[in-house]
């Protein structure tokens, strides 16, 4: 089963990550949240699910307006060529529903199906960064440094790359 926001709230505690969630209409654009993000400080993000050809799989954390080259993309982590990851093995994998993939989905990618998790250096410019929790009717803002952070404590080395 996977985790929900209450635990997702209680392991950033746990690790010591400090955070702030802000309850809204659900968007499952980047486009949607426009004006969202005007009231939210912090980099934002848009995230990404991947499948090569070869059925590996990679979780993309990028800026929200970072436009992201995914056979470049590929290439750079010696994968083949991507698609975007079907609904029913989202939930397999990181336990979300489209819309609402997020870095902290991977508190339930227990199964270690991940390939690759890729961070966008440019979010690397912003003190503090948001991110669905499990679900796309809220944000929560946590320190950039605390994101990576959390991905390495979810079993994760990012790799942190240029996407544009």
């Amino acid at each position: 089963m996977p985790s929900d926001r209450a635990t997702l709230f209680a392991r950033l505690e746990e690790l010591g990550i400090a955070s702030k969630t802000v309850e809204h209409a659900p968007m499952f654009t980047v486009e949607q949240s426009q004006d969202l993000r005007a009231t939210i400080p912090g980099g934002h993000t848009k995230n990404l699910f991947l499948k090569d050809k070869d059925g590996r799989l990679a979780l993309v954390i990028a800026k929200d307006d970072t436009k992201v080259d995914l056979k470049a993309l590929a290439k750079q982590l010696d994968l083949g060529r991507f698609s975007f990851g079907k609904p029913d093995l989202l939930m397999d994998v990181l336990g979300v529903e489209p819309g609402s993939v997020t870095a902290f989905a991977l508190i339930n990618e227990t199964s270690r199906r991940l390939s690759a998790v890729v961070v966008d250096e440019a979010l690397l410019r912003f003190a503090e960064v948001n991110c669905h929790p499990l679900i796309n009717s809220a944000t929560t803002r946590v320190a950039t440094g605390d994101l990576i952070r959390f991905i390495e404590a979810c079993g994760h080395t990012p790799h942190l790359l240029v996407l544009t």
